[in-house]
């Protein structure tokens, strides 16, 4: 399988993992209010999809980077939609956070590489 493939395969399947945990119901979750831990989580999330994204589409770090951000907020607005979860600007923050620590990682990552 090519890698370009395999990565755009991996890249599509971790997608489609977030949405579903983003929109299935969850009983136990935590009231509205900011927390960090919660961000944190965000955060994490979008940096690994973003550096997913970079590996699968490098010749388009821009348009990936701005497609992240854009499924954070359609996300929000989902969850505001379904009624079970809860949609904030706050979780966009933190995604757009994680997405901007992936733009860094790369760009630290490939100076390295260019340095050995």
């Amino acid at each position: 399988m090519n890698s370009s493939i395999f990565t755009k395969s991996i890249f599509a399947c971790a997608l489609n993992v977030v949405t579903v945990l983003a929109l299935l119901p969850t009983e136990f979750l935590s009231s509205p209010v900011f927390n960090w831990w919660d961000k944190a989580q965000h955060a994490l999330a979008f940096a690994v999809l973003s550096l997913l994204g970079f590996m699968a589409f490098p010749q388009r770090l821009l348009q990936v980077a701005l497609g992240m951000v854009i499924y954070g907020g359609a996300i929000e607005l989902a969850q505001l939609a379904v009624g079970w979860r809860f949609g904030e600007w706050e979780d966009v923050m933190a995604d757009i956070t994680g997405v901007m620590v992936a733009g860094l990682v790369r760009s630290l990552w490939r100076k390295w590489r260019g340095a050995a």
